[in-house]
């Protein structure tokens, strides 16, 4: 991980047509920090994450991760973030082992057999790796994404809404993960309803709306 990780909001603003979402919003958030991002629906939480991921542009305002202000799709901001989105980003006629595979690749990060087979094991999809997607119940689909974070080296995690779809054990998984991240340096922006970090993760919350 970087040490110098910083991320940080300027002011940022954003629209959904002619409606307002969220103005003047900042923050800034160090090295092993976690900002928990809440709000009702329509409130922006999914907007403001991919502003942060270099996904899309704010209306107003500025991101900056490791002391550089970033554009969308900036190519220093993409190579240090993993982002999950909401929906399952898994296709049904691959198995779980392909999906890791081609997210991971997607990423640009191609990944050994052991590497594969690890992060799914750790997902506690061992038994089900060589299943199609479309057999998986939707928790199943949800921890090959979160497999993925596991194996990416990357120093901001971007997810919204994590905990989808996910059991109580999944759920503490997670948590394991997000917890093991920030111990080492990483820093983690999710939109969730749920607590996710117990022990010594700092964490911040953040209300849209």
């Amino acid at each position: 991980m970087k040490p110098t990780a910083l991320l940080e909001a300027q002011a940022l603003a954003a629209a959904r047509g002619r409606a307002t979402l969220f103005a003047g919003l900042s923050f800034r958030l160090h090295a092993g920090q976690v900002l928990v991002v809440r709000g009702p629906n329509g409130s922006g939480k999914t907007t403001l994450l991919r502003i942060l991921a270099g996904l899309t542009a704010a209306v107003d305002g500025a991101v900056s991760w490791c002391g550089a202000r970033v554009q969308p799709f900036d190519a220093r901001l993409r190579r240090d973030v993993a982002y999950l989105g909401h929906a399952h980003a898994v296709k049904d006629e691959l198995t779980a082992e392909e999906n890791l595979r081609a997210l991971l690749a997607l990423a640009g990060e191609p990944a050994t057999p052991e590497t594969l087979r690890a992060g799914l094991a750790a997902a506690s999809l061992d038994a089900q790796r060589d299943l199609p997607a479309r057999a998986l119940s939707q928790g199943q689909r949800r921890r090959i994404g979160l497999a993925r974070l596991a194996a990416l080296a990357r120093p901001l995690w971007v997810l919204d809404e994590p905990t989808t779809a996910l059991d109580d054990s999944a759920i503490a998984w997670l948590v394991h993960l997000i917890g093991a991240h920030t111990a080492n340096g990483g820093i983690v922006v999710a939109a969730t309803h749920q607590p996710l970090l117990t022990g010594d993760a700092r964490v911040a919350t953040l209300t849209l709306g």
